[in-house]
């Protein structure tokens, strides 16, 4: 079915789900901390499951799920593909559930060194986990279709409620194609690799924070995934050019969005 067909087909006063799969739940925070909105949202919408809200009913049928989070285990992708039957139309919020966020960094590592960690950090329970774990962490888009994605880690409470809002009136959400330099000329934020020689991913990150890093002079490190024009040679070059070495842009690279595929192509690639 089209992204047209699936917005004709939203009722009146939709139905709607928020999902948590292998995440710290920042992006709901995000979503819930923004508690005038919410209380609005809730008027418009009919919210049947939200946890950390308080409705719970996991296998509802809804128009819209919104889910955070990677996928992990043998068992969230029972849950994703079913979340998929019953909705209508699927939003992915944050880096977790858009490229696989900060579990994907074990997918850089042999399943020897996995295994080792899961043995110090759940020395009682090794035998149940390597049960129930999948080699990867993956994002949602891996599993089942995915109508559209927000970005971030956490995701601006901003962008999720326009676009939650931008369904309400049956029009696909825009998508955010330029970089985060974008805000800070906006805002007259002083480039930080400029007049603080602050390594700063902002030429190549997607906007959707409004410099927030900048904003305080710290250099921004791409929680909100690749630009769409990015160009990330001259990216590495201009790090390399302020004196790191390799190995630190690499690390820098293989972070929050490791898995996303202009990040993980520098990052390999240094």
């Amino acid at each position: 079915m089209s992204h047209e067909s699936k917005l004709k087909d939203l009722s009146n006063k939709p139905t709607l789900a928020v999902h948590k799969f292998s995440s710290c739940d920042g992006c709901q925070l995000a979503f819930i901390n923004d508690g005038i909105r919410l209380l609005k949202l809730s008027q418009l919408v009919e919210i049947k499951h939200f946890a950390e809200a308080g409705p719970i009913d996991e296998d509802a049928k809804v128009d819209i799920a919104i889910i955070e989070g990677s996928v992990n285990t043998k068992h969230d992708v029972e849950r994703i593909q079913k979340i998929r039957e019953n909705s209508k139309y699927l939003i992915t919020m944050g880096a977790c559930a858009t490229t696989g966020g900060i579990q994907a960094l074990r997918n850089n590592v042999t399943r020897q060194q996995f295994e080792g960690w899961m043995k110090d950090v759940y020395p009682q329970h090794t035998d149940v986990i390597d049960k129930m774990e999948l080699d990867t962490a993956k994002p949602i888009e891996d599993y089942v279709s995915v109508d559209f994605e927000i970005r971030g880690c956490p995701v601006s409470s901003d962008q999720m409620y326009h676009a939650v809002r931008q369904l309400l009136f049956k029009v696909e959400p825009e998508k955010v194609v330029e970089p985060v330099c974008t805000s800070c000329k906006h805002r007259g934020i002083t480039c930080v690799m400029v007049a603080r020689n602050e390594p700063c991913f902002g030429p190549v990150t997607a906007n959707g924070c409004d410099a927030l890093c900048p904003h305080i002079n710290r250099g921004c490190y791409g929680c909100y995934g690749a630009a769409k024009y990015a160009n990330f040679e001259a990216m590495t070059a201009k790090l390399k050019s302020m004196g790191l070495t390799d190995e630190q842009i690499a690390h820098k690279y293989h972070f929050i969005n490791n898995q996303q595929q202009g990040f993980k192509q520098a990052g390999d690639n240094t």
